[in-house]
């Protein structure tokens, strides 16, 4: 028997669409001797498709979807498809078996995680019975994602007497995910003695990417397939007496061309799904612009971006050089426009009123305002969107200016750390020189005023990044990072800024996920509490 995994960029709420993605599928994996496809979790309608599961409409429609789905289908050809499905008053997450015209078997998931990005228990009703099926003389039973996690789902299809079990996944990227999708996978095999066939959905949805990674695993836990990352294929797999032939084994990513993939995946989705004509961003000759800037023409080409430099008086010559140098090297429209009058003017305006007050961050932030409404008023006019080029260490500790550099639509280094951004501006530059040298080796600088660095407000980037991943996305007291050798007084600086600067986050835009803690779904604090981190 041959199967084929359908991994597939799903658009949600798209259901015509996705169904032609599946049946395109299904027509290649025919043209191959395949018999049986499977797609990801909920591939009809795409994931998460969050609130729109609160609607009967929504429902109503992917019933009939699946219905067209199973008319339409190859002669000869059987369709795992997932789904949502409601029966009565109750909500499933679903997978259901399409043949010859008929839906022959449906399942319901078991396990609704409800934790990090996922919020399944809010939606759906958990499922308690397995699905077996029969297809050229092979039981094959299905588990849904999160299923294979916990070991009952597994467990109960092969006491239904599953000699193969088919895995729907929509499991988001994050650093590391795949060697824990392996490692799940493997005890599951090893409980059940049951091949694995996992197939993992494709795409970027809002602050989500999903990396595909698809893989099969016999049932001594070897990995017998490994599809592409962040590419759409069709991957087949021969079963012989239950058991899958080695096939193709795609070598694993570095991490920093994984995550590179991850941006460019999750802007080309957000990009094209929302049907946006391009993207314009501030290009300031520093590092995190200049890694944006890249993102954005190798996800869309350079005929849809628009770079924009606005000098203030601050700004240094080679800020100017590299930025020019770096538009040309990438083939980019590139505008230069002065702030400076503008910069004069509001000065002149709130001078009656900042009498006997000296400067400080307030003249700053202006000039950031300003470059964020110029952008702005180009995005209006042209209806190409904003790239925000701030990373995850400022947006740690605030230091951005709202309605200035956090003025845009997508925050495509939301979830990047400052360290990150230079080791992905260096793996960037090994495929191809586009970010000049020195925008990489420079010290960074808004260049809000004379010789400003980063490091007079922060700590250094090294110790910043350790202490915002110890703090952030492990969880971890404040002893306890000084514990890993961090110096008090930073570590204590630096949840403080993290505390007092949530006001700023919460109105930031939507942006990749790339860690499991994220500032979006997965990070969830109150602005207005009292409560103080000293233990």
């Amino acid at each position: 028997m041959k199967l084929a995994i359908a991994q597939i960029n799903c658009t949600l709420g798209d259901l015509a669409g996705n169904s032609a993605r599946i049946l395109e599928a299904a027509e290649r994996a025919q043209a191959q001797s395949a018999s049986l496809l499977l797609t990801p979790e909920l591939s009809l309608c795409g994931y998460p498709p969050e609130d729109l599961l609160l609607r009967d409409g929504f429902y109503a429609a992917c019933d009939e979807a699946l219905q067209q789905l199973a008319c339409a289908a190859p002669a000869g050809m059987t369709l795992v498809v997932g789904h949502p499905h409601q029966v009565g008053e109750l909500r499933f997450n679903a997978a259901s078996v399409l043949r010859d015209g008929q839906i022959i078997a449906t399942y319901h998931k078991r396990e609704l995680p409800n934790h990090s990005v996922f919020d399944e228990v809010r939606y759906f009703t958990p499922g308690h019975a397995s699905c077996v099926f029969e297809h050229e003389g092979l039981r094959i039973g299905l588990n849904i994602c999160a299923d294979i996690w916990e070991p009952e789902a597994a467990q109960r299809a092969r006491g239904a007497g599953a000699q193969l079990l088919l895995v729907l996944n929509a499991s988001p990227y994050h650093l590391d995910k795949q060697a824990a999708r392996h490692a799940v996978v493997r005890a599951r095999v090893r409980e059940t003695g049951t091949p694995v066939v996992y197939a993992n959905l494709l795409g970027g949805q809002d602050e989500l990417v999903f990396d595909g990674d698809s893989f099969v695993m016999d049932a001594r836990g070897e990995l017998t397939h490994q599809l592409a990352a962040f590419e759409e294929t069709v991957g087949l797999v021969e079963v012989v007496h239950g058991q899958p032939v080695p096939g193709q084994l795609q070598p694993p990513l570095t991490t920093e061309a994984s995550v590179y993939q991850a941006l460019c995946l999750g802007v080309r989705d957000y990009i094209d799904k929302n049907r946006f004509p391009g993207v314009l961003l501030g290009l300031s000759g520093g590092i995190d612009s200049a890694l944006t800037l890249a993102v954005a023409v190798d996800a869309l080409g350079a005929d849809r971006v628009r770079a924009v430099m606005m000098p203030s008086p601050y700004t240094a010559q080679i800020s100017l050089d590299d930025a020019r140098e770096m538009a040309q090297i990438l083939g980019v429209r590139y505008d230069e426009l002065d702030i400076q009058p503008t910069f004069a003017a509001f000065e002149s305006t709130l001078a009656p009123l900042f009498v006997g007050r000296a400067a400080d961050t307030t003249e700053e932030n202006l000039q950031a305002r300003i470059r964020g409404t110029l952008l702005m008023a180009l995005s209006n006019k042209t209806g190409a969107l904003v790239l925000v080029t701030s990373n995850k260490s400022e947006m740690t500790v605030g230091y951005s200016t709202l309605y200035g550099d956090m003025a845009g639509g997508f925050a495509v280094l939301k979830d990047v750390s400052k360290t990150l951004v230079y080791r992905l501006s260096n793996y960037r530059n090994s495929l191809g020189y586009v970010i000049p040298e020195r925008i990489i080796t420079r010290p960074p600088s808004a260049e809000l005023r004379p010789d400003q660095t980063d490091q007079d407000s922060l700590p250094p980037y090294d110790d910043l990044d350790g202490i915002m991943a110890a703090y952030v996305e492990r969880n971890l007291s404040i002893p306890d990072i000084v514990a890993l050798g961090y110096a008090e007084a930073d570590v204590r600086r630096v949840v403080r800024l993290v505390r007092i600067n949530e006001y700023k986050r919460r109105q930031s835009p939507v942006g990749v996920r790339i860690t499991d803690r994220s500032f979006g779904k997965d990070w969830r604090y109150p602005i207005t509490a009292r409560y103080q981190d000293d233990f």
